[in-house]
């Protein structure tokens, strides 16, 4: 159910018991255990009551785990065609994962527009500067209640994808462009071969990625 909710979209019980493939009563017992734990905020909308991830560090925790079970074997992912294409890049509660979110990352720190020191990500000058220029309003960013930018271990590549209100802010301004789209009831962020050559030039990434079509 937690799984599910990485998605970033908020679930009624009875569409979370679908995707445990469990009872709905059960379903709900567990709900109550991960409310009470702080892991899942409710929200109600007139007959339904939705549950959402509590916050982002919830969903940073999370992909890390993911990471850990496929390390050890231990990872439920469905396979089938979908799962090439959730590697390549998805949604990570708000941010890009995948292939193209660990580029994203590689190639911020390769340039200098982001620091990494003792585990926290700065944006320095040039990054600002970088940043701003695309559009990015980082002093409304750093306002929010989170953190600016921050590592997040990626499950499939078991390597870091840039999280916070940074990594959110880019990947909506990638989709708001139309270079890339969220696929219907899935966590795959789908980029068309054009959005793909933007969003590498305009990161100056380098690393070609594979795009699924």
């Amino acid at each position: 159910m937690l799984s599910a909710l990485m998605s970033g979209k908020a679930l009624t019980a009875t569409e979370l018991a679908q995707e445990a493939g469990i009872a709905p009563s059960t379903a709900s017992s567990h709900l109550a255990k991960l409310e009470a734990g702080h892991l899942v905020k409710p929200s109600r909308q007139g007959r339904h009551r939705y549950y959402a991830l509590a916050g982002a560090d919830v969903a940073e925790v999370l992909e890390a785990l993911m990471g850990l079970a496929a390390s050890t074997g231990q990872t439920r992912l469905r396979t089938g065609p979908r799962e090439p294409e959730l590697r390549e890049a998805r949604i990570c509660y708000d941010h890009l994962a995948g292939e193209r979110g660990v580029a994203l990352l590689d190639t911020l720190l390769a340039r200098g527009h982001l620091e990494l020191r003792d585990e926290d990500l700065t944006i320095t000058p040039s990054g600002s500067a970088f940043f701003e220029e695309m559009g990015l309003d980082l002093v409304e960013l750093r306002r929010k209640r989170r953190h600016l930018c921050r590592t997040c271990l990626d499950w499939s590549q078991r390597r870091m994808h840039l999280g916070g209100a940074l990594g959110a802010a880019i990947l909506s301004d990638v989709t708001g462009r139309g270079w890339a789209k969220r696929r219907a009831d899935s966590r795959v962020i789908q980029f068309s071969p054009s959005g793909a050559h933007a969003f590498d030039k305009a990161f100056g990434i380098a690393r070609q990625v594979v795009t699924t079509t």
